[in-house]
């Protein structure tokens, strides 16, 4: 299959190409970052630039695992651009040690502009930070869209006049063969959003054995290898691992206490040193999944003192299609797999997303993009009547005029008093 669009993504690198900021790639193991470098090499070629300006290293090859980071400079230098710049692509270089001395002295000595990919944000360290000195840009990827996840499908969707008069989206494959938009939606909140799975056939057994992959490898090679959190805390008990990533996964969306988890893991717990886990070792091997993008957190914002709190956050997990390998699939959980959903969107249309908190309510999410600030409840249905005051109370409580949004399954587009209300898939598929 040929590379498929991820313009996101891309556009976010065009933002800064050919300046002075090494662009870093991260995200989740096989979430598309080395295709995105792909991308940016293919738009380069596209656009003028000679394939001998681009020199592009996959540090997981043989050919440059071996390599020390003295000799990756060298190896630049012999293969740069003579009077031209050089476009450098550096796949996973955090498996070269010292990798970081390289990528400094290559941006002084030569002419290069320098991509980056990385599966760990422990990679982006303190002591890297202040080697660049902010001369770099974070692009946090992310597993598919709805709307890439169709895309990849090679599905294409078209609004028909239905026979009462209204329109409807359907979904068509190459063939002309229609499919039910639910059913499109349902796949991918049962499979997520792992752009290798639109290689093969969905299938529970299918998605399983590959989401098994993906799982094990982030868990070995990103956390359990050689994940040593800032405290120098060494991640090494997989089965407290383990046990951390299930709770979590089984409580997104719920509000996070260190001493309600710490006492979930000690409950049943087997452990070699007769010790019961504490507070700490939670955290660092909850920083462990945070910097392997395994996990998310969702800080917690106080819309009456303006201010972020530092307790009491969310954690969502960063596919869905993980959640359901690791729990098995809850088609009854849909309230909490929706925000799931809709926090990942927000992420992806570049909104910092915090939970609101207004006295003792909630409000899902208030998403900030600039000046742009946004208030989100997901819901499944506003049908009842109980439901409806519930999720509306919170906005009536919020005392600025930013906008309010309802997000839920129902069907159709409506106002109330003020407050938007969408389908959450036409929402989802919007420019």
């Amino acid at each position: 299959m040929g590379l498929k669009k991820r313009d996101t993504f891309l556009k976010q690198l065009l933002l800064f190409k050919d300046t002075d900021n090494v662009k870093i790639v991260t995200g989740i193991r096989r979430c598309g970052k080395s295709s995105l470098l792909d991308l940016m090499i293919e738009h380069l070629k596209e656009n003028g630039v000679d394939p001998h300006q681009i020199l592009k290293m996959n540090f997981e090859s043989l050919q440059f695992s071996e390599m020390t980071y003295k000799e990756v400079y060298q190896y630049v230098l012999a293969h740069k651009a003579e009077g031209k710049r050089t476009y450098l692509f550096f796949d996973e270089p955090h498996m070269v040690n010292q990798w970081e001395r390289t990528v400094d002295s290559l941006r002084c000595d030569i002419d290069c502009d320098i991509y980056i990919t990385g599966s760990n944000s422990h990679m982006l360290s303190s002591e890297y930070s202040t080697l660049l000195s902010g001369r770099y840009v974070e692009i946090n990827m992310l597993p598919l869209s709805f709307k890439e996840f169709v895309d990849f499908r090679d599905l294409a969707i078209r609004e028909e006049i239905s026979p009462l008069g209204g329109t409807i989206k359907r979904c068509y494959d190459k063939d002309g063969q229609p499919y039910d938009m639910n059913e499109v939606f349902e796949s991918y909140l049962k499979y997520g959003g792992m752009p290798g799975l639109s290689e093969l056939p969905l299938s529970e057994e299918v998605a399983s054995r590959y989401l098994d992959s993906i799982y094990n490898t982030v868990i070995n090679n990103d956390i359990l290898e050689r994940n040593v959190t800032e405290e120098k805390t060494k991640i090494a008990d997989p089965f407290l691992l383990r046990k951390l990533v299930l709770f979590l996964a089984d409580n997104t969306g719920k509000e996070f206490s260190y001493n309600k988890v710490t006492a979930a893991m000690n409950e049943n717990q087997r452990l070699s040193d007769d010790e019961n886990v504490g507070n700490h070792k939670v955290m660092s091997y909850m920083k462990g999944l945070l910097n392997a993008f395994v996990f998310y957190e969702a800080g917690r914002y106080d819309l009456r003192g303006k201010k972020l709190l530092k307790t009491n956050g969310k954690y969502y997990i960063v596919d869905l299609g993980l959640r359901n390998y690791l729990l098995g699939y809850k088609p009854y959980d849909r309230g909490f797999t929706l925000e799931n959903l809709v926090y990942f969107e927000l992420l992806r249309r570049g909104y910092m997303v915090n939970v609101g908190k207004v006295d003792a309510l909630e409000i899902d999410f208030r998403a900030v993009k600039g000046s742009n600030v946004q208030y989100f409840q997901i819901t499944e249905s506003l049908k009842d009547e109980a439901t409806r005051n519930r999720e509306i109370r919170p906005f009536d409580m919020i005392d600025d005029h930013y906008e309010r949004v309802i997000l839920t399954m129902d069907k159709g587009a409506y106002n109330i008093n003020g407050i938007r209300v969408l389908n959450i898939v036409d929402w989802l598929l919007e420019e």
